[in-house]
């Protein structure tokens, strides 16, 4: 539906929005916050690219000291003839690490503990959905739909379930028996990237590896590494989503396209026309495109009484 204005001796067309327009327009606002804020989630990724190949180098110095490759290699000779009788050899991406060290109890009296680190060459489904979180996105996918419940899981509903279950199984952490097996998906990818030889069962926690200070240190930032992948992740779906619940709110009210350019425009997002797809109440004065664009400026935060205060003075002055 489309409302015709008079413009001189020229007749335009207005667009009218519906919810698949609201849809089209609230997608480029996302696009350009997360643009703003995508760097860091990116330079967290690089970092830990870096140091993940430290790391697996300095974790097959760990393992083959304490486990030497000649003692590997007589297990193996050992399980070729006595099978599992000759010893247990397990290729991991899962290591522990430790050093001794002394604490002290509530009453002040010291005991022998370990520092103790959880080094992973693998990847969880957290860490997962925040370094491929483009990928997913470029395939449709909702990298993002952990973070939408806020921990909250009666909030869990179908879609939900449909994004987890997509998401995993692009990832896979899932998969099926009529799936094109001549794909590598990442988590196997991640799982065969690198492996040791160990010797000892699956169990990874029945080996832990001592290690020096320094040592411990570097892993302890491999793996603060990872965990900063997925911290950005957090922060960035918090900053972009933070800006589109005022957003949408924004869209609702609006009628026409020209206000979703106005407000466009003075955020500095790219909004035309030929974006709208052709197939597919008056607005509240709060959610004018100029008390719009100022709700989304960083520094401006207004309180629910600062918001109706807006919205009375712009009623009364429609009034007169």
């Amino acid at each position: 539906m489309q409302n015709k204005t008079e413009r001189g001796n020229m007749t335009t067309k207005k667009i009218t929005l519906n919810a698949e327009k609201r849809k089209v327009i609230a997608d480029q606002f996302q696009s350009f916050y997360e643009d703003k804020v995508k760097d860091k989630l990116i330079q967290a990724k690089e970092q830990y690219d870096l140091i993940r190949e430290k790391a697996k180098e300095q974790i097959e110095k760990v393992v083959r000291f304490h486990q030497p490759q000649e003692d590997v290699d007589t297990i193996r000779k050992m399980i070729g003839r006595y099978n599992r009788a000759g010893g247990e050899l397990y290729e991991d991406n899962c290591f522990y690490v430790q050093r001794p060290i002394k604490k002290v109890d509530d009453e002040g009296r010291e005991y022998d503990a370990n520092d103790e680190v959880h080094v992973r060459f693998d990847m969880s489904r957290k860490f997962a959905r925040a370094y491929y979180r483009d990928e997913l996105k470029a395939k449709g996918l909702n990298p993002d739909f952990n973070l939408s419940i806020n921990d909250d899981y009666s909030k869990r509903n179908p879609k939900y379930y449909n994004d987890e279950s997509q998401v995993n199984t692009y990832l896979g952490f899932s998969n099926s028996s009529n799936e094109d097996k001549s794909i590598t998906k990442p988590k196997a990818k991640w799982d065969n990237d690198f492996q040791l030889w160990t010797i000892g069962s699956s169990y990874c926690h029945s080996r832990n590896f001592k290690v020096d200070e320094n040592t411990l240190n570097f892993f302890k930032m491999y793996v603060a590494s990872a965990d900063n992948v997925i911290k950005e992740h957090e922060q960035m779906y918090s900053y972009v989503e933070g800006k589109m619940k005022t957003l949408r709110l924004g869209l609702k009210s609006y009628r026409t396209f020209d206000q979703a350019k106005a407000l466009a425009d003075k955020v500095g997002v790219v909004l035309n026309e030929t974006m709208m797809n052709e197939s597919s109440s008056l607005a509240l004065s709060i959610y004018s495109p100029e008390n719009l664009a100022s709700l989304l400026e960083d520094k401006q935060v207004l309180t629910r009484e600062q918001k109706i205060a807006i919205a009375r003075q712009q009623m009364q002055q429609s009034v007169n």
